[in-house]
């Protein structure tokens, strides 16, 4: 949270006069100002206050011990922040941060390590309400269900187009109808991490012409933000994701795409992701993350106007995750062919999410399995799979599998439109429409379109 809050603040699109805050804003976490506590001691008091409700989970080993070793990272990062912003007087403030850092390190050990469970599967009950708090409104069982055959039939359609790959590529292979080896070949051509943003700028500069030209979408007036993500960054989310800009008060501040180079282990060691650094991911990845997914999904609303109650208070992952992956099967046409293989890549490891993350936590398989699938089957390095079993069991159990059925839902909601107005359907109205809705869950989503659209295309 401290790292998080100032990561937030101490930002080249925040204006200088907030920036100059950030010092306030540690020492009030830290409690150094009057009237304000610690919010590292804070948390321990609420912590003992709870340990003695039996009824309430504790955290998971794992969790925890990930969590220590992340503290060095944390408090490195916020001192580079502190250094690159050059902000006077922080010293004695970072000083306080490392002590109690380490403090409220020794007390977890001490005090919530040897509590936590072994167990990091959730009551039926709670994995049930999580799946509704991302926004998927079916049961656990039919997802997986459905996921099983999107799965089977993602993986048939990579192992036909690998061979168009191989050739392409001009890859030597002994197999070059077998996918696996296929995307092994592709990753080989590692782009240097000092080149690696360069090349997605690249990308993200051809992307948008395309969306224009095949009139896919509205495209914002703003050039995309995109930028690596510091170790710090890693270990609090180290998948690649988009930082949206404020919705409230919104004064110029744009959205970030950030690309994390690797993910801090229970160890303490950071291991390397092979899966983004390679020419043939960054088409998927920046439709997803950038244009036409979460950045102009994002702009969109700020450009237009969309409300509060659309944006902030309708937030699903459902809508937000779904319209990124539909976002990204419109620009797989116009992709160079090893493009499209990653993208069905990623659109196989969304179907492994929700079989797998429905299936660790309802106990209907084992983490070792999981990461079986998800390294051999779908590709993954080592490093990206452990943050995906990590996501299913301790960073956000039931959020993985909103990606699937949020593309699902969209993707029968055109087909649904498709076939009410025929010749008269428009892609570059509809995908607009969906966007002026904001964040609406899918059943409301489908209302709006049934009910406003459809009728507005008859005319």
């Amino acid at each position: 949270m401290v790292f998080g809050g100032l990561n937030n603040l101490l930002s080249e699109q925040v204006p200088a006069a907030r920036r100059a805050k950030a010092l306030d804003r540690l020492q009030r976490y830290l409690g150094l100002l009057p009237g304000s506590t610690s919010t590292l001691l804070l948390a321990r008091q609420r912590y003992e206050e709870k340990r003695a409700d039996g009824s309430l989970l504790p955290p998971t080993r794992r969790e925890v011990e990930q969590a220590l070793n992340n503290v060095d990272t944390y408090a490195k990062g916020i001192r580079e922040l502190f250094a690159t912003y050059r902000i006077d007087g922080a010293e004695p403030a970072l000083a306080a941060l490392d002590t109690q850092f380490k403090d409220y390190a020794a007390w977890t050990r001490k005090v919530v390590l040897p509590n936590a469970r072994e167990d990091a599967r959730l009551p039926p009950e709670l994995y049930a309400f999580q799946l509704k708090q991302v926004g998927i409104d079916i049961a656990p069982q039919l997802l997986m269900q459905r996921a099983q055959l999107e799965f089977m039939e993602t993986r048939t359609a990579m192992q036909q187009l690998a061979p168009l790959v191989a050739r392409a590529k001009g890859l030597k292979l002994d197999d070059p109808g077998d996918y696996r080896a296929v995307i092994r070949a592709l990753k080989r051509d590692t782009i240097a991490n000092d080149k690696l943003e360069t090349h997605y700028r690249g990308v993200i500069a051809q992307i948008d012409p395309i969306i224009r030209q095949q009139r896919i979408v509205d495209v914002p007036q703003r050039p995309m933000q995109m930028r690596l993500g510091s170790a710090a960054e890693s270990a609090a989310q180290p998948a690649p994701h988009f930082r949206p800009a404020p919705l409230v008060g919104n004064t110029g501040e744009q959205g970030t795409f950030v690309l994390p180079l690797g993910n801090p282990d229970t160890a303490g060691k950071g291991e390397h992701y092979d899966d983004f650094n390679f020419g043939s991911a960054a088409w998927t990845l920046s439709a997803h993350e950038g244009r036409p997914g979460h950045e102009l999904q994002f702009t969109a609303m700020i450009e237009r106007g969309v409300s509060l109650a659309r944006s902030m208070f309708a937030f699903n992952s459902v809508n937000v995750e779904g319209w990124a992956l539909y976002a990204e099967a419109e620009m797989v046409p116009y992709e160079p062919l090893d493009g499209q293989l990653i993208a069905l890549q990623f659109r196989l490891l969304r179907a492994a999410r929700a079989m797998l993350d429905p299936m660790l936590n309802l106990g209907l398989t084992d983490r070792e399995r999981a990461r079986l699938v998800l390294e051999n089957d779908v590709g993954l390095s080592p490093a990206m799979a452990r943050q995906e079993l990590d996501r299913y069991m301790m960073r956000a159990p039931g959020q993985a599998g909103s990606y699937f059925y949020g593309y699902s839902r969209i993707m029968e909601l055109r087909m649904r439109t498709e076939l009410a107005l025929g010749a008269k359907f428009d892609r570059l109205k509809f995908n607009n429409f969906l966007l002026d809705q904001g964040l609406l869950p899918p059943d409301q989503l489908q209302s709006a379109v049934d009910e406003v659209f459809v009728p507005s295309q008859r005319k």
